[in-house]
């Protein structure tokens, strides 16, 4: 430990700096600038091709399989479309009066149980602001949460059955996503 310094600055306290090993740097080599031009442009090759490859791939977008409709269908497109038969004027009309009183009865329902929500809050409050005034414990029992007004249970199998006759792979992956 004689090579390590040795630094206290309490007698219970000391420690020692990390020993700072080196060796003598080694001779670069020199090479033929022909070679390191060659290796330069090499890298700049391959730089310029990969640029190249993604300006050719940046406008076409990657498909999506679930996207992807079968060649023989959209050759047949014209002759599955159905040809719907033209809405007369009345039924149209007919058909904005029915959606207008349709959406007159949802609001109407709607500001109704708002209506009944809003009392059943405010007799809510004041019964609870009775009680408060004739017993705070009472109170305090009727603010309290009781879990037993939603009992939990669940029941179903812990495990699924075994599927008769397979055979569970030796943890083996193949990577089946296609490249782009």
């Amino acid at each position: 430990m004689a090579a390590a310094c040795l630094h206290t600055s309490n007698p219970l306290c000391f420690w020692l700096g990390t020993p700072l090993c080196a060796e003598p740097l080694k001779k670069k080599k020199k090479m033929d600038p022909a070679i390191l031009k060659a290796r330069a442009e090499k890298k700049k090759g391959k730089i310029e091709k990969a640029i190249r490859q993604l300006q050719k791939h940046a406008q076409s977008l990657k498909p999506i399989d679930e996207m992807t409709v079968n060649k023989k269908l959209l050759g047949e497109v014209h002759s599955r479309t159905r040809k719907n038969p033209p809405v007369t004027e009345e039924e149209t009309e007919r058909r904005a009066l029915a959606l207008k009183s349709w959406t007159r009865y949802k609001h109407y329902q709607h500001l109704a149980e708002q209506d009944k929500l809003s009392t059943m809050i405010l007799s809510q409050e004041s019964a609870l602001r009775e009680l408060r005034a004739e017993s705070e414990e009472l109170y305090l029992k009727a603010i309290a949460i009781n879990e037993s007004f939603l009992p939990l249970t669940l029941k179903g199998p812990v495990n699924t059955p075994p599927i008769p006759g397979y055979v569970a792979p030796d943890g083996d992956y193949i990577d089946t996503t296609r490249k782009w």
